[in-house]
């Protein structure tokens, strides 16, 4: 195996990780919590978790030079399933095998070198970076919810993220 591949893997196992463990922490959120919000410039608990299992199948689009437009129909459908886990959940669970049937169809040179540019920035990214953004960003969220589920007394802890 190449140490490319082997380092496109272990991206993947992490998003994978991070899907998992959202989904996991998505699951033990009570109805009324999905209101919460920590202050009144911050996302609500529902609109944290729609930006969260977006993550990876908005970011795919936006690598992909899609428009602006088609990202907010995406976000917007999501949206639309409201507070139903097994939906966002899935969501996430669809878009992170796009993203991996998106990379593993790059070749090496591609992955390292295809540039792409969003809608919003004058400059692209490689995909190897793309996918880079994807975990990051993922991750990121996935700790948002985790802070606040503990802002609201949930039992959770370091070992729900592994």
């Amino acid at each position: 195996m190449s140490q490319l591949h082997e380092m496109k893997q272990l991206l993947f196992e992490e998003l994978e990780l991070i899907v998992r463990t959202s989904s996991n922490l998505i699951g033990k959120i009570s109805a009324e919590h999905w209101d919460y919000r920590p202050a009144h410039n911050m996302r609500s608990l529902q609109e944290l978790v729609h930006h969260l299992v977006s993550v990876p199948a908005t970011d795919l689009l936006i690598l992909q030079e899609k428009s602006e437009a088609e990202i907010r129909e995406l976000e917007a459908s999501i949206a639309a399933d409201g507070v139903d886990k097994d939906k966002l959940i899935s969501w996430m669970t669809k878009g992170l095998a796009d993203v991996k049937s998106y990379m593993n169809g790059l070749t090496d040179e591609e992955f390292m070198q295809k540039k792409t540019k969003p809608f919003y920035l004058e400059h692209g990214s490689t995909q190897a970076k793309w996918l880079i953004e994807i975990v990051t960003h993922a991750q990121h969220h996935r700790a948002q919810m985790f802070n606040y589920l503990k802002a609201q007394g949930y039992e959770v802890n370091m070992f729900d993220l592994y």
